[in-house]
């Protein structure tokens, strides 16, 4: 198997680079950090005129019909811009548990909506610090969600979940559409990443899984949405490193460029590796999707690009000194980033969890993830 793109998926790359590069805008990102609830509606709809909304969601249901290496492609470029809407992974998520799980009417109802972008789709599993609970609080019974799940990232502008949920103590997975008046916003270190409340009040659902194929759908769901993450998160670290490199090659200090130093260039040489891994952990997982390792690949993904992110983000400031703590520089842009996307879908423990009992053949299922 390669860790390299072919021609086809280099094009989108470059198309998609350039088209993010063009229409993010910095100076429009940096209020988004305060400002409760709101996205950059440029980028979302700049996604949805280019066909990333669908981009890995069959023809047949309104999509493109690519696979989650060319939607790990577009977050990758994402990614690098911290483009300002987080909604593709979500409605990803989202999208695939209907399309593996669902019915036809399910199938009918939601896919070609957020294939298009007009529909947005949320994963709401984690409760507490169980990205998947195995004694989940929301109650579904007589065909309806009752309870809270808390901090779901893009539930404040979502139209459908995917919830799991308790049936008299066993594990379901629902499709529910929700609406902004069962949403409250909170506050976040990104506050661009529209995290929200949803509460459930009798509201009707549909079973898409249930029992212990209900945990297992929601793990696997978890995992792909976790691939796109780590590709995003590969993007930000790839950026942090190139501008430290950039502005280390022309700070001067003592007589010449900073990036003379040892203690500069080590670092920078450090950082290039760690990308370097993330990149080919996140295209090695997205190419493995469907195979009997992927869950395996999708933790290595996901915890190398959580360390590649967090150490470039915060090495980018250090390097750059004073002036890296300013607000007009904006890297904490990627910073505040790199530690939000750090604990979506899962934080670095549990995947570290799922990768240690990949590795021994034991279940996280069997109640690792209580």
């Amino acid at each position: 198997m390669t860790i390299l793109y072919n021609d086809e998926q280099q094009a989108i790359a470059s198309e998609a680079g350039r088209v993010v590069t063009a229409r993010t805008l910095p100076e429009k990102l940096l209020p988004l950090l305060e400002q409760l609830g709101q996205f950059d509606e440029a980028s979302w709809s700049t996604a949805k005129e280019q066909g990333w909304t669908g981009i890995a969601i069959p023809e047949a249901h309104g999509g493109l019909g690519l696979s989650l290496i060319e939607l790990g492609i577009i977050a990758q470029a994402c990614g690098r811009t911290t483009s300002g809407a987080p909604f593709l992974t979500g409605s990803y998520g989202a999208a695939r548990a209907i399309l593996d799980h669902g019915s036809a009417d399910l199938h009918a109802r939601w896919l070609p909506m957020l294939a298009s972008g007009d529909a947005i789709g949320v994963v709401a599993f984690a409760e507490g610090q169980s990205p998947v609970p195995t004694r989940p609080t929301v109650m579904f019974a007589n065909g309806a969600l009752t309870g809270t799940k808390p901090a779901v990232t893009g539930a404040a502008h979502a139209d459908v979940a995917i919830v799991l949920a308790s049936d008299n103590g066993t594990p379901v997975l629902v499709a529910a559409a929700i609406d902004r008046t069962m949403t409250t916003a909170i506050q976040t270190f990104d506050n661009s990443r529209c995290a929200a409340d949803i509460s459930f009040a009798a509201t009707p659902g549909d079973v898409i899984a249930s029992g212990d194929a209900a945990r297992a759908a929601a793990l696997h769901i978890i995992a792909l949405q976790s691939v796109v993450t780590a590709h995003e998160q590969m993007g930000g670290a790839e950026a942090m490193m190139l501008r430290a490199r950039d502005y280390a090659i022309t700070r001067r200090a003592f007589g010449q460029v900073i990036g003379a130093f040892q203690s500069v260039k080590h670092r920078i040489a450090e950082l290039y590796g760690l990308v370097e891994l993330a990149r080919a952990n996140a295209i090695h997982a997205a190419a493995r999707e469907g195979q009997p390792d992927f869950l395996r690949a999708a933790a290595a993904a996901r915890l190398s690009a959580t360390e590649a992110y967090d150490t470039a983000s915060r090495d980018c400031v250090q390097i750059h000194g004073g002036i890296g703590v300013t607000w007009e520089a904006g890297i904490h842009l990627h910073l505040r980033r790199a530690r939000s996307l750090a604990i979506e879908h899962g934080n670095a423990l549990f995947w570290e969890d799922v990768l240690v009992d990949e590795l021994t053949g034991t279940s996280i299922l069997a109640g690792a993830a209580a």
